[in-house]
């Protein structure tokens, strides 16, 4: 997987987050990878990733290759994206430049709002964060994770927020298909206590990815 650079312009988009919610509590972004959410939000953001573990050096030499690699693929696969919100790749490849700019120079600046930690398990105490945020990894790769593993990364997420989980988005990296555990996930969830949502966002770059999966943590959890 790539350690894809993402903006706070693109997390507002992906979430639909107004900056009243950014500014209200704390945040967790995982897994974050070169994002510069938390660069750009005045330390109220967490990010935790796998790749962390890397160390300064070996990790900005990832996230840079990254750019380039992530460049090829929308190229290589062009009828997979859509242009209305980024309007042509130059812009794309602009924001995720800036972003993984920020987010290096965040991590050197900073390294303590940044924790090497990856799903099912994350080294963070119960209702930790207000909000929990997680891109591109949670039913993105549900050909690669299955059933099982959703469920104990969501019951993970869940654990360490106090409020809500947002998750986006709801296809299948590449092809754009549908997960089809996704609403045996909800009915889970609905039985501990939880509710879910399915939310439409103003983010459009993947095509079919235009909702999120907000859920409410239950108050008694």
């Amino acid at each position: 997987m790539l350690i894809t650079s993402r903006s706070a312009a693109e997390y507002r988009a992906m979430f639909d987050l107004t900056a009243g919610e950014l500014a209200a509590g704390s945040v967790l972004d995982c897994c974050a990878g070169g994002s510069s959410l938390t660069a750009e939000t005045a330390g109220r953001v967490l990010a935790v990733d796998p790749a962390y573990a890397l160390g300064p050096r070996r990790l900005a030499a990832r996230v840079l290759a990254a750019l380039a690699d992530g460049d090829r693929i929308i190229s290589a696969h062009a009828d997979r994206f859509e242009w209305s919100w980024y309007g042509d790749p130059g812009r794309r490849h602009a924001i995720r430049t800036a972003a993984a700019r920020a987010f290096l120079t965040d991590l050197r600046r900073r390294p303590g709002r940044y924790v090497a930690g990856a799903l099912p398990r994350l080294p963070l105490a119960d209702a930790s964060v207000d909000l929990v945020l997680c891109s591109h990894l949670l039913f993105t790769w549900s050909d690669r994770f299955g059933l099982d593993w959703h469920r104990r990364a969501l019951a993970e997420l869940i654990r360490v927020a106090r409020h809500e989980v947002r998750l986006f988005p709801l296809v299948v990296q590449g092809t754009g298909e549908t997960v089809p555990f996704l609403e045996t996930l909800r009915a889970e969830l609905h039985g501990l206590g939880h509710r879910t949502r399915l939310c439409p966002v103003p983010y459009r770059f993947q095509r079919g990815a235009d909702e999120m999966l907000l859920v409410e943590r239950a108050p008694s959890q």
